[in-house]
Order: C-alpha cells, then sequence, then structure tokens
C-alpha cells in the first residue's frame, strides 16, 4: 500500500497525522508508525485498500448537539466538601494482616465521617495477579472489572479462628515498613482455602452462611465472573509450573479462552473456579458494607473509587475478552519535558471501534462495576475519552501516535451510568490534553482535577477565587511527594538519582522550584494567611507543617465543589508512594503509613488539617452565591 493510501486510511480510523515533541514542536509520525496502528487497530490493510479502490468511504458520525451531562448530587448546589484520599494498601492497624483492608476502610470511614469528612478517595481496587503479588500496581490492574480480594478482612468472616503460628506470621507482615504483597497473598489465601470447605458444608443450614446472596452475585456476574476466576485458577496453576502468572507466558493451548485444553481445565478444577468466584463475593460484600459504613458516618458522597486508564496486557481482561482489547500496542505518553523519551505504560486499551459497542459496552461494564460501590469516581487520564497515545509492540514512545475514540459516546455512557448509580464523576486531566477538551467535560458536568503546584502561570500560583466551581482541588496525589516534600525538592532529586532526567535538567528544575516557592509564599501572603519567618528549602519540620496548613486553607477556599485532603500529607510521609518512570529501582506501591489507624488522632496535622478544613468547609453551609452556583451545575 502506498504512503498516500496509508495516510489516508489512518485518517480515517482516527490516527493523528502528529504527535508533540518536549520542545512543544509537533513532529510528523511517519507512514511505518501510521502502518503498525492500523494493524493494532485491526485493520486489515489488504481489504482496507480494495475498499479505498472501490471509493467507499466511512464517513465520520456527526457529534452531539448537546453534550449530555453527568450526575451531580443536589446538595452540592448550596455546599463546598471535602474528603480524605489515601491508598487503602498503605494503612497500618493492630489487626490487619500486613495491608490495608475493607475493616480498616470501614474504621477509616468512621474516623473521616467524625472529622467532618463527607468522602474517601481510594486507589483502584481493581483485581491484582494474585499469582504474582509483586505485580502490585494499582494502576496495572489483571482486571478493572473485578475486585481485589488482598483486602479481604479475613478475621471478620463467619468461621474465622486464628492461631498462634498464624498470629506470629501477621505480627512479622505488621510489621514491615513495605506491603510484603507475596506474604500477604500465601498468608490470606491459605486462610480463605481453609475457610471455604466449611462455608459450603455450612451454606444450608447456617444464616450467616446464607448461598442465595451467592448464588445471585455468580448469576449476576455472569460470563465475565467465571471467566475471571477460570483465569485465577490458570495464572495460579501456570505460575507453580514456572510458566507465569500472565497468559502471554503460557502454552499456546491454554492462551485461548475457548481452546479444548481451557475447557478440560475448567471441568477438572471446578470447585477451584467456584472458590475464586466466593473471593470476589466476599470482597463484593465487605466493600459494600464499607460504602454503608461511609453513609452510617454522616459521608454525603461516601466512597470515592479511582479508575485506571488500562489493563495489564496479559491479565484477565484481555484472555477473557481479546477482541475487544488492542494487542499490537500499547498505552503511553508521548515525549514531554518531564519524560524527554516519553513513557509507554504498557497497558491494555480497549480498541476504539468495541470500547462503546452495544448495551453492554465494554465502558459501560467498567464504569458500573466501581460505581455499584461509589458516590464518585475519578477516571485517571481522562482524555483517554477523546484519544489514547499508543505504542506500537517493540516501539519506544517516539515511535507512537494519538488514536481518537468516541468522545460522545463515551459521554453519553458516563451520563447514564452516574445517573444509574447516583454517583458523581471526576476527570484527571494533566500534561498534554487537547485545549478545547475541558471545555467539552466542564459542559458534560465531569469534574477536574486540579493540584495546587499546577494551577500557574505567567503571573505565579492562580489565587483561589480563579479554581473552578466544577471541580476537585488537591495539593499532591500519589504520584507526587507530600507538600513538605515537593517544597524541599525531593521529587526532584528523586527523578535525578533514578535516572528519569538528566543532570543538567535537574539543576534548571531546581532553579525553577525555588521560584515556585517564592511564588507559593506570594499566593499564601496575598490570601491572608500568615508565615514563618524562614521557610525556605530547609525549612524546620514546624515550619512545614505551618505552611500545610496554610495550603489546605487555601484551597479550601477555592469555589470548587471538593477537595481532597492527602492523608499522607497528614502523617508527614517521607517517602513517596509511587515514583512514575521507574520500575526495579524503587518499591512503587508498597510504603505503608508511618502511622497506624489506631494512633491516628495523636498526629498534628490531622488535627491541624481537618480542623482547618471542617471552619472552612463546615458541613451546614449555604454558599453565599447559591443561586449562581445552581445556575452553573445545572446549565
Amino acid at each position: 500500500m502506498r504512503p498516500a493510501e496509508i495516510e489516508r486510511l489512518a485518517r480515517r480510523h482516527g490516527i493523528s497525522p502528529t504527535r508533540p515533541s518536549p520542545d512543544n514542536r509537533e513532529v510528523a509520525i511517519s507512514s511505518a508508525t501510521k502502518r503498525k496502528l492500523l494493524s493494532a487497530l485491526k485493520v486489515d490493510l489488504s481489504a482496507a485498500a480494495e475498499r479505498e479502490t472501490a471509493g467507499t468511504r466511512q464517513e465520520p458520525k456527526p457529534t452531539l448537539k448537546e453534550i449530555p451531562r453527568s450526575y451531580l448530587p443536589d446538595f452540592l448546589s448550596g455546599t463546598r466538601v471535602w474528603g480524605i484520599s489515601l491508598q487503602l494498601y498503605e494503612l497500618r492497624s493492630a489487626r490487619n494482616w500486613g495491608i490495608g483492608d475493607f475493616e480498616d476502610l470501614s474504621t477509616m470511614t468512621d474516623l473521616a465521617g467524625s472529622l467532618g469528612a463527607d468522602f474517601i478517595g481510594l486507589n483502584p481496587l481493581h483485581a491484582p495477579f494474585l499469582a504474582d503479588p509483586d505485580r502490585c500496581s494499582p494502576y496495572e490492574p489483571s482486571s478493572r472489572q473485578h475486585l481485589n480480594p488482598l483486602h479481604i478482612a479475613v478475621d471478620r468472616l463467619p468461621g474465622f479462628a486464628g492461631n498462634a503460628d498464624l498470629e506470629r506470621q501477621l505480627q512479622r507482615l505488621r510489621r514491615t515498613e513495605l506491603v510484603d504483597y507475596a506474604g500477604v497473598a500465601r498468608t490470606k489465601l491459605e486462610a480463605l482455602r481453609d475457610l471455604w470447605p466449611e462455608w459450603r458444608a455450612r451454606a444450608a443450614t447456617d444464616k450467616a452462611y446464607d448461598p442465595r446472596d451467592f448464588d445471585a452475585f455468580v448469576e449476576q456476574g455472569g460470563d465475565s465472573l467465571r471467566r475471571h476466576a477460570l483465569f485465577e485458577c490458570l495464572s495460579l496453576s501456570m505460575a507453580a509450573r514456572g510458566a507465569g502468572a500472565g497468559w502471554q507466558q503460557w502454552p499456546s493451548d491454554f492462551q485461548r479462552r475457548d481452546s479444548a485444553a481451557v475447557a478440560e481445565f475448567e471441568h477438572e478444577h471446578e470447585d477451584d473456579v467456584c472458590f475464586h468466584m466466593w473471593l470476589q463475593w466476599l470482597a463484593h460484600r465487605q466493600l459494600m458494607q464499607a460504602a454503608e459504613r461511609a453513609r452510617k458516618a454522616g459521608m454525603r458522597i461516601g466512597l470515592y473509587l479511582d479508575l485506571a486508564v488500562g489493563e495489564a496486557v496479559d491479565g484477565s481482561a484481555t484472555w477473557s475478552e481479546p477482541d475487544v482489547y488492542i494487542s499490537e500496542a500499547t498505552v503511553g505518553s508521548p515525549p514531554d519535558p518531564f519524560a524527554i523519551d516519553g513513557q509507554d505504560w504498557h497497558l491494555a486499551g480497549y480498541l476504539p471501534s468495541t470500547i462503546a459497542s452495544g448495551k453492554t459496552s465494554p465502558f459501560r461494564r467498567m464504569v458500573s462495576a466501581a460505581m455499584r460501590y461509589a458516590g464518585a469516581i475519578r477516571i485517571d487520564h481522562v482524555p483517554a475519552l477523546r484519544r489514547l497515545f499508543l505504542v506500537p509492540l517493540g516501539a519506544s514512545p517516539e515511535g507512537g501516535g494519538y488514536v481518537r475514540y468516541p468522545q460522545d459516546r463515551l459521554l453519553r455512557i458516563l451520563a447514564e451510568t452516574s445517573a444509574e448509580h447516583r454517583c458523581l464523576v471526576i476527570g484527571e486531566a494533566l500534561g498534554m490534553i487537547p485545549e478545547d477538551l475541558p471545555d467539552d467535560l466542564a459542559a458534560a458536568r465531569i469534574l477536574s482535577y486540579r493540584i495546587l503546584s499546577y494551577e500557574q502561570d505567567d503571573d505565579g500560583f492562580k489565587p483561589a477565587a480563579a479554581y473552578p466551581i466544577l471541580a476537585l482541588a488537591c495539593i499532591s496525589t500519589h504520584d507526587h511527594q507530600t507538600l513538605a516534600g515537593w517544597w524541599r525538592g525531593a521529587d526532584i532529586q528523586d527523578r535525578r538519582e533514578h535516572g528519569i532526567v538528566p543532570p543538567d535538567l535537574t539543576e534548571k528544575h531546581l532553579e525553577h522550584r525555588k521560584h515556585e516557592r517564592r511564588r507559593l509564599k506570594a499566593a499564601l501572603r496575598a490570601a491572608g494567611f500568615g508565615l514563618p519567618q524562614r521557610l525556605d528549602a530547609r525549612a524546620s519540620r514546624e515550619a512545614l507543617r505551618q505552611l500545610t496548613v496554610n495550603a489546605y486553607r487555601f484551597i479550601a477556599r477555592t469555589p470548587s465543589l471538593l477537595v481532597a485532603v492527602r492523608l499522607a500529607d497528614l502523617t508527614d510521609e517521607k517517602t513517596p508512594t509511587n515514583i512514575p518512570g521507574t520500575s526495579d529501582s524503587y518499591p512503587n506501591w508498597k510504603p505503608k503509613l508511618s502511622v497506624s489507624l489506631e494512633d491516628m488522632m495523636s498526629c498534628p496535622l490531622v488535627q491541624r488539617v481537618t480542623e482547618a478544613m471542617r471552619a472552612e468547609r463546615p458541613q451546614n453551609q449555604v454558599a453565599r452565591e447559591r443561586i449562581g452556583r445552581r445556575r452553573i451545575l445545572n446549565r
């Protein structure tokens, strides 16, 4: 096929002819890249060439005249709220098994509710690889439609009885500074397998073991649940044989879910498949109970769940439904000033042609799986509603390109599902995004995600009044240092130490951070906050605490509907949750909080920041400009 034909075909299938560069230039992508992306989109080039010759063209579908609006609760027309964001696994407690669990979450909802919070924001709770627990990134799950059984509070299950040997194991798991995922998985799965036969034996006679809810859960889960459970069985079996947890390493006759070998395996392991469906049911019940605890604690939004932008290329989702995923390219991002080579996140994305197709489309099922528990969801990398940057297999991000997605249909699905579940939608859109996308998202009543350090322009940090109403404002996220760490430049040093940014660029970033510190101090002073006399990169611990309190007061005074207080800020963590761009050189997604749930209220910043939030955003507040706010929310 000639380059001109490739160009026309690429345009027809939504492949952008250019990509951005670190110096903000548009770089043309090659015909070879377009050919690879067309193949990744499962376009038959020879058949397409014949249609091109015959003059058959696919006209683009018209865009919606009116953008459908997602759900917003009525009470937000007259108030602004705040909540606490955290990583569930990072919670310490005297009773958990070395990883934060759903009982810890329930305890946290009681605590946060008593402090006046209206939501708990959580990392993705998607299903991981149980057979390879150290693949622990919540943003590279095995499946987004199912839950993480490692968060099950085993000690809260009927029939559980501990013993001295188990308690010794648990004490060791609790004491570690990093989550020992392998140890946690081994210990929990052994205990759960011991409970499984007893549950089956007593299900018919004991109300605590009533099987009807489980049967209904299995029926509702359908093929998706059964295939996920079957994958877990196969994955554990293959990993035990040394073949690996991901299906791409398995023998070829097990790589297809519809093969005779897989059918035979399922028949021989029927009880194991049922066990893994039971794990999903237990996780479902305990997460539902945590959501109910949040409501009883007075939280008007409750749980706020994060959705990953894609799934592992070799996980349950891509094995269960290969026809709906891109298989020859992975999701990433183009080169930019903070990642000059670009990024390949090694995630599988939905095919643009299948993501929104059918009444039970993949996208609808994925968002509904989270909304059933939540009063809010946050879509990681919300620009994916319009486009994704795809990196062909074997290529570097410089050899990737943007591909268009059916934004109109995806916004329609979000509007319908959010109304059905009474769940508001937040969209994280950082980095390189289309200029008009924020306007479309605002029209769709999807809250933007505003991080303090990103809210700057040529004049410095934006004043609180400049923040939009339809937004969640926060100080930092799981991909950032705490505010104190940012102030010290720890994030810049991390990028240098791990080879993400070269030394010469690091020096520029450190110099820029000096300007940012001055600008933030100016913004806080302009807002009327007093600051310590010595507030430089080597400021004292108390000075940084005062800075943190004032920064939270600052974002609390924004008109943004939601403000998230990061728990790691309140416990003054010194190590980051995640350093983007690293893999083996830093233990991402493993650091625990330095403070246990039992001692949380003794942390000075917990008291001071939450007191500030209650003062700035009391739950019984009525906005002065309620009528004007209502017009904005309902336009």
